[in-house]
């Protein structure tokens, strides 16, 4: 397991730098932490506003909630372990209410980035405009 909480995240064009939320989802960090470095495709959101998302099916990771917020702000990373809809990674890039057709989700907040925040309106654009993007997230 890597000592840093640190970590990069690609994303379409564009590089972040981010950091786990260790002290307050430890379960869903380790849980992600050993899948990394982890590849992927963003869609746009289609029921909570200004945000992307990786959908992952039936994907068990083993998590309950923890640190889980429906509102996430800019540059929160949430994981939704699976439940009433599937599970999915959900970065907001702008205002968002977390929720499926099935209604008003949770997730649990467990990456922040903090460095290229300014690049999360563009990124959404280039998803909602240009379709699906890729996304890989690995330890810094």
């Amino acid at each position: 397991m890597p000592d840093s909480d640190n970590l990069t995240i690609l994303a379409g064009a564009y590089r972040f730098a981010g950091r786990f939320e260790t002290a307050r989802a430890p379960a869903t960090v380790a849980a992600f932490r050993a899948r990394l470095p982890f590849d992927s495709q963003l869609v746009h959101v289609r029921w909570s506003g200004e945000g992307v998302w990786v959908p992952l099916g039936d994907t068990d990771f083993g998590l309950d909630y923890e640190n889980h917020t429906s509102f996430p702000a800019p540059g929160q990373i949430l994981l939704y372990p699976g439940g009433i809809s599937e599970t999915e990674i959900l970065l907001a890039y702008g205002g968002l209410h977390f929720a499926s057709k099935m209604g008003q989700l949770a997730g649990n907040h467990f990456i922040t980035i903090t460095e290229g925040l300014e690049h999360l309106p563009a990124l959404g654009a280039d998803v909602l405009w240009k379709g699906a993007q890729p996304v890989r997230f690995e330890a810094a």
